[in-house]
């Protein structure tokens, strides 16, 4: 086991290239899915919950409060399309393309490439049922950033075990 695995931290992986968070606040890859939050273009007060399968390209994408996107019918909607181009942003389209299985004829993919070479294969729209669980990531991550910086241990995180005895 290396030590980073034996630690109660994760290893956090900088950003290929800085992003901005207003179009799309939260990305990840997990859950076999790239997933994320939108912000949508119309109402300050709605965000959209979009996610590519890996392998399938398989896609969803709701609002939070579960309502269909509207410009997900067949094809990729614009939300998914940002999803796509701050993924690459954040993680590099290597490692985008690797995770979400896409192999671009053109070596080195970009975000384009990668939308492009999803949308050939004409992809089927997925469930929307892992919205919420990354939803509720996102809003747990917004919780954190609201935080005081300090060293003192996090009550939700008593489950990691003790680095030594309790007297």
């Amino acid at each position: 086991m290396q030590a980073w695995e034996k630690s109660s931290t994760v290893r956090v992986v900088p950003p290929a290239r800085p992003r901005k968070l207003a179009k799309v606040p939260f990305v990840e890859l997990a859950d076999g899915r790239l997933q994320g939050v939108v912000s949508s273009g119309s109402d300050i007060g709605r965000v959209y919950v979009s996610s590519i399968a890996a392998g399938t390209y398989a896609f969803a994408c709701s609002t939070n409060n579960n309502r269909p996107c509207g410009g997900a019918r067949g094809m990729f909607c614009n939300h998914i399309r940002a999803l796509v181009n701050e993924a690459v942003l954040q993680y590099g389209a290597g490692r985008v393309a690797r995770y979400l299985k896409a192999e671009t004829p053109d070596g080195e993919p970009d975000a384009q490439a990668l939308v492009s070479t999803m949308t050939a294969t004409h992809p089927a729209q997925g469930d929307s049922s892992a919205a919420a669980p990354v939803f509720s990531r996102f809003l747990r991550h917004l919780a954190y950033l609201e935080l005081e910086p300090a060293t003192a241990p996090l009550p939700e995180m008593h489950w990691f075990p003790p680095t030594r005895k309790a007297a």
